[in-house]
């Protein structure tokens, strides 16, 4: 792109925008063009500024975020709009999506892992972008674990095996992710199927799916 991605902050808290603004200003890939502290001053700078990128808070007052993404995505197809929450809400990712936003940030992620992804984004890296949604779906699936009743009879060790057995993936490749041996997963499995009651790895990723609402 010959000139730099011209981006809109909305988000009704100062700092967060401020906080924004630091970490994209020295950036020559973007440029700050705007910034609203609602959704509906969000919708009318993105009518006269046209940015190219729209970091859309989701809690505001107002309008929320996911409304005005809808409206915002339904005259200008072509702004991309990347939602920002501290909400773990897996319900809020797939609306967002559904309202045609390109991506969705946690606030407290790395800020790293902010820059990736928003490079990803702009510049239509699928691979970069698959990779972020992984670790964001990883997050959301953690925490919803976290919050179920049967997390409190598992080990942290167990947790993560049984995030993992819901891609699908083998005992040695799990071995492989967690730098363990692959008796030793076979051992997790075999305790996750003792304490949960069930008989196989199927079920165990089927038990995890539903309680992990993905």
């Amino acid at each position: 792109m010959d000139h730099p991605y011209r981006v809109l902050i909305a988000d009704d808290h100062p700092h967060v925008r401020e906080a924004i603004v630091a970490m994209l200003e020295d950036d020559p890939l973007f440029q700050i063009v705007g910034e609203a502290k609602n959704g509906a001053e969000a919708l009318e700078l993105s009518r006269d500024l046209i940015p190219d990128i729209v970091l859309m808070d989701i809690e505001m007052p107002v309008m929320n975020g996911l409304e005005t993404t809808k409206l915002i995505k339904e005259s200008f197809p072509y702004i991309k709009v990347i939602i920002l929450s501290v909400s773990d809400n897996v319900a809020d990712l797939f609306t967002a999506i559904q309202y045609g936003a390109q991506g969705y940030l946690l606030k407290n992620m790395d800020p790293d892992d902010w820059l990736q992804y928003l490079y990803s984004i702009v510049e239509g890296s699928s691979e970069a972008t698959r990779g972020m949604a992984g670790k964001l779906l990883y997050q959301f699936r953690e925490k919803d674990l976290q919050d179920s009743p049967m997390a409190k009879a598992l080990t942290p060790r167990e947790k993560e095996i049984l995030l993992l057995l819901t891609e699908g993936i083998t005992n040695k490749q799990i071995a492989e992710q967690l730098y363990i041996a692959e008796n030793t997963v076979k051992n997790h499995i075999k305790n996750l199927l003792e304490k949960l009651g069930l008989e196989n790895r199927v079920q165990l990723a089927s038990y995890a799916i539903k309680h992990l609402k993905v």
